[in-house]
């Protein structure tokens, strides 16, 4: 047999094992991992997505929840975890850029223990009050807090996250001082500035947009660049008085490194398609969310400009944990 041919047949045996874990994948259900409690922004999304996921893979998609340290909990699970795609991480800008920035020792890195599947959107942040703050705008508010220093506090889905970290920015771009109260995600947090326990929040507008439009917060500016059709009546920090202060953050999935390139196509294959369902898109924007999707090469190079660009926040806030 001429060592050519000998060698076409050993490049066929090694591949056939890859060709039908390709067409076999997934297998079973999929499991999607929410590094906080369930009832915050990124649950909502990842119910958003879970439903239509499940019929373009074939497989029931689970949500699970693993809550802690920021998201750092659901992350390290998901890099140590199983690596056939079928166990994925629903990760935020916090989890991703802004913990290996806060946290000095991280039990993961982004660019080395995950496999970037599919950027699923990009949202701004809502600055919101509860109702019984006497101000109805973003210069009222930094007025009563310069009155009285530190009796104004806000609320967070934890330390080093995006809604600990845009107040600090708005502190030091008003030169206000507000108390920073951490919570374990979002959820409890909007339970206790509901209640009044906690007088604002930065919070992603999805999660916010509901909460105002019926009265039960006052939302004094959105963070995009432009007014948010959700809230098309809220102004942009930048209409407030506060020029270049934009902020956006991220959704998106991940699988630990070590995943067959053929599942991540595959899964980021189903993200797109998922998030071109009319259905899928309408509800997004309705919430105040841009269906902003990138495949696994890009989302992986968004993810590499982004960390260095959050550095720098962080380090400006001089926000750093243990």
């Amino acid at each position: 047999m001429p060592l050519a041919f000998r060698r076409s047949l050993t490049l066929l045996a090694l591949a056939a094992p890859l060709l039908s874990a390709a067409q076999t994948f997934p297998s079973k259900p999929l499991k999607i991992i929410v590094g906080f409690p369930a009832g915050g922004p990124l649950d909502a999304h990842a119910r958003l997505l879970a439903d239509r996921l499940a019929k373009e893979l074939g497989q029931p998609v689970i949500i699970d929840y693993k809550a802690g340290a920021g998201g750092t909990v659901g992350a390290e699970f998901v890099a140590k975890g199983e690596a056939d795609g079928h166990t994925l991480l629903m990760a935020n800008t916090g989890t991703m850029v802004i913990n290996p920035a806060v946290y000095s020792r991280l039990p993961y890195e982004t660019l080395r223990d995950f496999a970037p599947v599919a950027r699923t959107a990009q949202q701004p942040l809502a600055l919101v009050v509860h109702p019984d703050v006497n101000a109805r705008s973003v210069n009222e508010l930094v007025a009563l807090a310069k009155a009285a220093p530190g009796k104004l506090n806000y609320g967070s889905a934890g330390n080093g996250g995006i809604s600990h970290l845009v107040p600090e920015m708005f502190k030091q771009a008003t030169g206000t001082f507000i108390v920073h109260i951490p919570y374990r995600g979002s959820a409890p947090a909007f339970t206790d500035l509901m209640a009044g326990q906690v007088q604002l929040m930065a919070e992603s507008i999805p999660q916010a947009a509901q909460y105002v439009k019926a009265g039960k917060l006052r939302a004094l500016a959105v963070t995009s660049r432009a007014r948010n059709p959700a809230l098309p009546e809220v102004p942009t920090m930048a209409e407030a008085g506060l020029k270049n202060f934009e902020v956006v953050g991220f959704y998106g999935l991940l699988a630990p490194a070590a995943t067959p390139r053929a599942a991540i196509d595959k899964l980021s294959a189903a993200c797109k398609a998922t998030l071109e369902a009319p259905e899928v898109r309408s509800r997004m924007v309705a919430q105040g969310a841009d269906p902003a999707f990138l495949g696994a090469d890009d989302f992986k190079r968004f993810l590499a400009a982004e960390m260095p660009r959050w550095a720098q926040v962080v380090k400006a806030s001089g926000t750093k944990l243990d």
